[in-house]
């Protein structure tokens, strides 16, 4: 009984979360100049360098901000990730 619990958790739960992580890192790792993207607070931008673990996103016209790389969610135009709880 316990290993179907744990099997149950594992297809639910872990392994989506692990497929969603590698799937983040994929796309944060993939960054570069001119991507259209949306962060995790929504903002939409387009990335004007990528410097180490920070990411510079133009906003709008003459304003640029800096950001931690994991904070970008996804590319403009890609599906909404399921958000889990």
């Amino acid at each position: 009984f316990p290993a179907l619990i744990f099997a149950i958790l594992y297809f639910l739960v872990i392994r989506p979360q692990n497929d969603e992580r590698a799937r983040h890192e994929k796309l944060v790792a993939s960054l570069q100049k001119d991507d259209a993207v949306v962060t995790t607070s929504g903002l939409h931008g387009t990335v004007v360098r990528v410097d180490g673990d920070v990411v510079v996103l133009k906003i709008a016209e003459k304003t640029e901000i800096k950001l931690d790389k994991v904070s970008v969610l996804r590319r403009q135009g890609e599906p909404i990730p399921a958000v889990r709880a």
